[in-house]
This record gives structure tokens, C-alpha cells and sequence, in this order.
């Protein structure tokens, strides 16, 4: 999975991907000082896996992992090539989904682009970049369809998801927003819309205030998320910076104190996978234990496929316990088959969250 970090010049973008992936991109008061993407792979925490190791003993602990990718910050004009527009729009189209940082404190030691501290303005101006490069995209894959349609009239159906996209776009309002069903919302997905990406604005507070209080410029990008279906952490770059720095045990300490449960990576790992409607499931023994991602609804045939695909090619069954019931089994196979807590699932089972699963298949 690779999230794209984005938004305007100064806002925090590249001192929140410092701490999140201890990278070390250069972070600076002044525009550009990202021109070319920097890349961080961090490990998803999953307590699971810690569990399954002391279970098994593991000789090895493998975490699955989100790659961060810091893209240098935005303008007006952007979508015309203005400041580093074409590159910033070429790294967005590369994500998966994107953390639209947004700066919701006052420095005065901290110049913002426009002069202001405005959240909504800020998405507003980032959202308007993106809006119309998909205009341009889109006027070209409608002049498209339409010479093609003289020959094959069963892309009407194409045709109308366009006009309904393009409807959105003119409204200024992202693709993401578009009123579409499952089989056009598909469809639009291999478009190459940079609006219709999922977002998680990243809410990034001061110090002073706290990533446990909010504030008034918190509770405006608050609603405005909600009114589009995106996902909000609320962070504080600077003390993410420090948190990077701890071991588990002084971090504990440092939550305490501050009043939160987890860091703003676990926070903001957690939104990610809501967002793009991710699950993991679970390997476990002597020699390894490991968690992989899938999307949500995946068949057993298709997870088989992300350890290997030979596994997904000659799948037979998987045997899948719940994480929960074979650590009541104290991890022992034999007492949970026993019980009848192994299952033996076929090529239709959906995977859940959480399921230990070994694969059987034909080489």
C-alpha cells in the first residue's frame, strides 16, 4: 500500500514523514525544499503477531507495511505546470490514497503560503489543482468515446458515468464525491482521476494545544471531511518528531501524559486501512509468524496468492482458526482440532480479519 503525503507549502508534510519513517527528509521553512519524493516503508503494528511469537517461539517476526511517499508541496497553478506542479501531480497518480496534511495551528515563525491560517482554504486550493488536471483527462477520454461509440453504442453506458464525472468536476467538487454505482465507480477507477483518490486529512495541531483537545480550526476540517466520506486524524507533527526518538516503555509514559492512547502513525495506519477497506490475515509457526493484507471480501484462493502464486494457482483448501480461539488453544493445532476451532474452507470462503490460516495446493 503506498499513501502519498501531500499539501501546501509548509504545513508539516515533511517533518510528519520524518517521524513516521525516521527517513530523514530534509524539512524546511521555505517551499520546495521536497522536490523529489522521498520514500519511507514503516511496519504495521499488529499486537497479534507479538502474541503468536512468544506462542510459537518464531525464529522470525514479519509486520506487513504501508510505504509513505513525502510529495513536494502545491501552488495555485499547479495544474498548469505552476511551481512543481507537473511532478507533484505525477507522484499523486502513483498513490494508492492520500494524506492531505493540513495545518490547523498558528507560528508566526511559520510563513504559510497565502499569508493565512485557513484549513478549508487550503483543501479548497488543493482540491481545485487536482479538479482540473481530471477535467483536462476527462475531456479527452469522453472525445474518445464518443468516436467509438459510432461503432459500439454499448459505451453509452461509459459515456453517462463520464458526463455524471464530469458534472462533479464542474461543480468543483472532487470525482470522489460523484453519485455513481458500484459498476461505474469501478469503472472509474481506471480512469487515473487524481480527485478520486480516498483521503485522510492529517489534522496537524501545535504542541500547545494537543492532539487530545482539537480546536476550532480541527473541528472545521472535522465536518468538512464528514460531508465527503474522507477520514481525519488529528497529529501533532513536531510531537510525532519526538515520539520517533522513545522506546515502547517511555513512549507508554508519554501517552499518559498527553492523554492519548496511540501515536499519530498508529492513528493514521488505522485510517488507511478503513479507508481502502483493508484486512489482515495471520501465518504462524516455528520458523515464522506473519501478517498479510488483503482487501476486505477476498476469496482464500486470493489470499493464498499473496504468500505465493503458485499457492493461489493449485489452491485445494485452507484450514483457518480465529486468531482469539487458538490463543485459547494456547496455540496448540491439536487441542483446537479438537474442538472442531480449525476449519476446512474451500474456494468461496471471504477471509476475516484476523484468521490464522494454512494453505493447501497442488504444485
Amino acid at each position: 500500500m503506498k499513501l502519498g503525503i501531500i499539501g501546501l507549502p509548509n504545513v508539516g508534510k515533511s517533518t510528519l514523514f520524518n517521524a513516521i519513517t525516521k527517513a530523514g527528509a530534509e524539512a524546511a521553512n521555505y517551499p520546495f525544499c521536497t522536490i523529489e519524493p522521498n520514500v519511507g516503508v514503516v511496519t504495521v503494528p499488529d499486537e497479534r503477531l507479538k502474541v503468536l511469537h512468544e506462542m510459537y517461539k518464531s525464529k522470525k517476526t514479519v509486520y506487513t507495511t504501508i510505504e509513505f511517499c513525502d510529495i513536494a508541496g502545491l501552488v495555485r497553478g499547479a495544474s498548469k505546470g505552476e511551481g512543481l506542479g507537473n511532478k507533484f501531480l505525477g507522484h499523486i497518480r502513483e498513490a494508492e490514497a492520500v494524506v492531505h496534511v493540513v495545518r490547523c495551528f498558528e507560528d508566526t515563525d511559520v510563513v504559510h503560503v497565502d499569508g493565512r491560517i485557513d484549513p478549508l482554504s487550503d483543501i479548497e486550493t488543493i482540491d481545485l489543482e487536482l479538479i482540473l488536471s481530471d477535467l483536462e483527462l476527462l475531456e479527452r477520454r469522453v472525445q474518445k468515446t464518443q468516436k467509438a461509440l459510432k461503432g459500439d453504442k454499448s459505451l453509452q453506458a461509459e459515456l453517462d458515468a463520464l458526463a455524471r464525472i464530469g458534472e462533479t468536476l464542474e461543480a468543483g467538487r472532487p470525482a470522489r464525491t460523484a453519485e455513481l454505482s458500484e459498476e461505474e465507480r469501478e469503472f472509474a477507477k481506471g480512469l487515473g482521476l487524481l480527485s478520486l483518490k480516498p483521503v485522510i486529512y492529517a489534522a496537524n495541531v501545535s504542541e500547545a494545544v494537543g492532539v487530545a483537545d482539537g480546536n476550532p480550526l480541527v473541528e472545521r476540517v472535522a465536518a468538512f471531511a464528514a460531508s465527503e466520506g474522507s477520514e481525519v486524524v488529528v497529529l501533532c507533527a513536531k510531537l510525532e518528531s519526538e515520539l520517533a526518538e522513545l522506546d515502547d516503555a517511555e513512549k507508554r509514559l508519554f501517552f499518559e501524559e498527553l492523554g492519548i492512547e496511540e501515536s499519530g502513525l498508529e492513528r493514521l495506519i488505522k485510517s488507511s486501512y478503513r479507508l481502502l477497506d483493508l484486512i489482515s490475515f495471520l501465518t504462524a509457526g516455528a520458523p515464522e509468524v506473519r501478517a498479510w493484507t488483503v482487501r476486505r471480501g477476498a476469496k482464500a484462493p486470493q489470499a493464498a496468492g499473496r504468500i505465493h502464486t503458485d499457492f493461489e494457482r493449485g489452491f485445494i483448501r485452507a484450514e483457518t482458526i480465529a486468531f482469539d480461539k487458538l490463543v485459547e488453544c494456547g496455540g496448540n493445532l491439536a487441542l483446537a482440532r479438537e474442538k472442531g476451532l480449525i476449519r476446512s474452507e474451500g474456494k468461496e470462503y471471504t477471509v476475516k480479519d484476523g484468521d490464522v490460516m494454512h494453505f493447501l495446493f497442488n504444485v
